[in-house]
């Protein structure tokens, strides 16, 4: 606890705030999830399968082709990006076609190459 004679330090440029302005932000665990899609696009192999699922649907051997890597590392990081609902499937008799989930996965591959190649 301070004496009465202790001063307090405030800063040199202090002047109020309009709190009105100040952003919200979403709840902790929307944040969580947020952090958690990010380190999906952290990694370059995804990264490749995305790009490459970006322009239509495909199977596992299509995709393992395409990038140069065996069926079972694809099927790997498909897991993953199922798990994240960034990739969807469909079974046509015994062989499974991927396709990116959603228009916004699309979008954030686009948004994101934007911005690296500015």
């Amino acid at each position: 606890m301070k004496k009465e004679t202790e001063k307090i330090e405030l800063c040199s440029e202090h002047h109020v705030h309009d709190h009105s302005k100040l952003p919200v932000l979403p709840n902790e665990d929307v944040l969580y999830h947020i952090a958690d899609l990010f380190k999906v696009f952290g990694d370059a192999t995804r990264i490749r399968i995305l790009y490459t699922l970006s322009y239509g649907e495909l199977c596992v051997c299509d995709i393992a082709d395409v990038l140069g890597m065996t069926q079972s590392a694809i099927s790997h990081q498909l897991r993953i990006l199922k798990e994240k609902h960034l990739v969807k499937f469909r079974r046509d008799g015994k062989t499974i076609y991927y396709s990116l989930a959603d228009s916004h996965v699309e979008t954030i591959l686009r948004q994101g190459y934007d911005h690296v190649t500015e």
